[in-house]
């Protein structure tokens, strides 16, 4: 298992605990010892499910307990987890959450399902490399996204998850037909200059949206009247989205190689160690919800590059700052086979999540 750094360290290095191991003997037969717990390795079972998936069992659970209990077993959690004790979290709130990720986590007992995903295809028009990225994400401590490019959007979709958020669902959508022209930074300062820029180019979106569904309706209606009319109608939709892409290629190729970056004041921040340049910024949405995922919805926010290893998402609503380092562990035969492949794996990890 890769576990992610100590909450706020973003950028440390990931950390690797072993689960399970197989040794394999003689006759094609093997035996698979489980690796959770403190007490040593002891009998486990895995069993493949199907192609891409396999499963794992623990037969000797009592191997995970702890002569102290749930709470000394809480307590080592705690520490290898989150790399600090009880006595250090003073937030409410934030114990709350972090006793509900144990319980969670816990209740497995390495009885787990195991599915194969895909590293992004990369594009040479890419924003940046595509990949993984840990990031901070509040009380929950960091959790690792995936980011990858969509033509006109960028997704990170959340490949651990929290008690609001599971894994498998979209954390944020970035619009890069949408870049953002932030002010000075004395006016960065100010979050209602900045809520009121974010907000302008959410009603911009919206207002575009609207008018496509409307063309749309109406070459529809246009095709099923005349279907060579529909042809022109067509092209010169063809030809006003190719101006529009050009419009934007040229806005991404204005924008100044780096441009003084701070976060407004009230924005709250896990990792105050975030970089004071940026290269461009993009209108986004990121999704919140409440605990179970419930409620879930897309708020607007800021999606902030860095460098080639880094970005930054500011949540609007949430008045919170999510800073995202890349994941530079080399894995194996880790590529899809074709995008068509790992867009039915995106897929199919959101319907799991839901």
């Amino acid at each position: 298992m890769y576990l992610p750094p100590h909450d706020p360290h973003v950028d440390d290095p990931m950390r690797f605990k072993p689960l399970f191991r197989i040794h394999l003997m003689e006759r094609k037969s093997a035996t698979v010892e489980c690796m959770y717990g403190h007490k040593g390795p002891h009998n486990g079972h895995i069993q493949i499910v199907k192609k891409d998936e396999f499963s794992t069992k623990c037969n000797q659970t009592d191997h995970h307990r702890m002569s102290g209990g749930r709470q000394e077993e809480f307590r080592t959690w705690l520490r290898e987890e989150w790399g600090r004790t009880l006595e250090d979290i003073f937030h409410e709130h934030m114990q709350e959450l972090i006793l509900m990720k144990f319980i969670y986590t816990s209740q497995y007992d390495n009885c787990l399902t195991y599915r194969r995903i895909y590293l992004p295809p990369s594009s040479p028009d890419d924003l940046i490399k595509p990949g993984l990225f840990k990031g901070t994400y509040g009380s929950h401590g960091l959790e690792i996204v995936m980011l990858s490019f969509h033509g006109k959007k960028a997704k990170g979709t959340k490949i651990t998850g929290d008690p609001n958020i599971p894994a498998g669902q979209q954390t944020v959508e970035i619009d890069l037909a949408h870049p953002l022209q932030l002010p000075d930074v004395e006016n960065l300062r100010d979050f209602s200059e900045l809520s009121r820029i974010v907000l302008e180019v959410q009603e911009q979106v919206r207002r575009e949206e609207q008018e496509q569904e409307q063309r749309q309706e109406e070459e529809d209606h246009s095709q099923a009247a005349s279907p060579p009319a529909a042809k022109s109608l067509g092209a010169e939709g063809a030809k006003a989205e190719e101006t529009a892409a050009g419009a934007e290629g040229s806005t991404q190729n204005k924008a100044p190689a780096s441009q003084p970056f701070m976060l407004p004041m009230g924005v709250i921040s896990r990792n105050e160690d975030y970089p004071r340049t940026c290269r461009i910024c993009f209108y986004g949405t990121g999704l919140i919800a409440g605990h179970g995922f419930t409620s879930p919805e897309r708020t607007p926010g800021v999606f902030v590059l860095f460098d080639d290893d880094r970005f930054g998402f500011i949540w609007l609503e949430l008045k919170s700052f999510s800073l995202y380092s890349r994941i530079k562990v080399s894995f194996q035969n880790a590529e899809a086979p074709s995008r068509e492949a790992f867009d039915e794996m995106l897929k199919n990890i959101q319907s799991l999540a839901t």
